[in-house]
């Protein structure tokens, strides 16, 4: 491209005129560069480095938050279970030996005769647990009466507020009384040793 007034091109020419601007200019160019590679973007940098770690530190809060809550949640749970074990043993399971009798001896017999089934017999046999605060009381009764009078009986036993756990059930047919069936059941109780 050349100027047709002075015969010059018009680049050379506009650089001619202006030079103290195009030089000012670029001067400005490379000073910008030069505080941005030494100021600014180290900035950045420590400004993203900064961000960084917030969000970690963010991270190990929430997380140091959950493992608090966590062991709060185990030391509130082993505070509950201990209160409920305790009365358990005190309000649920019989204070003794004798305690466990009677609260086994006339119950079983009563629900026995309310599910209609024929009480034959039963047997008592205290069995004392090695290493533990608490005895098992063994007890078997022999039962005689229709499929669902059984059924009866263990569910009423089931859902009593007496401790007693079933541990065996036997079935057979009653040879005396043709159509019956005979049942022996093997339950526990437990009661506190409370001797010091």
């Amino acid at each position: 491209m050349s100027d047709s007034l002075h015969g010059m091109p018009l680049v050379r020419r506009m650089v001619k005129e202006h030079r103290r601007t195009l030089i000012t200019m670029a001067a400005l160019v490379a000073l910008n560069a030069v505080v941005y590679g030494t100021v600014v973007y180290p900035l950045q940098q420590r400004v993203a480095n900064s961000q960084q770690r917030d969000r970690d530190s963010d991270e190990a809060l929430a997380l140091a938050r959950a493992e608090h809550e966590q062991a709060t949640g185990t030391l509130t749970g082993k505070a509950r279970a201990s209160t409920e074990l305790a009365t358990f043993y005190k309000d649920v399971l019989p204070a003794s030996l004798a305690g466990a009798r009677r609260l086994t001896h006339l119950r079983l017999p009563q629900l026995a005769r309310d599910a209609n089934l024929r009480y034959d017999r039963s047997a008592y046999d205290a069995v004392e647990e090695r290493g533990s605060t608490l005895h098992r009381l063994k007890i078997e009764m022999s039962l005689g009466g229709s499929y669902d009078a059984i059924r009866e009986f263990i569910h009423q036993l089931e859902t009593a507020p007496e401790f007693v756990v079933i541990d065996n059930i036997s079935l057979s047919e009653d040879a005396t009384d043709g159509g019956t069936l005979a049942v022996t059941l093997q339950m526990s109780t437990y009661y506190r040793d409370e001797t010091p």
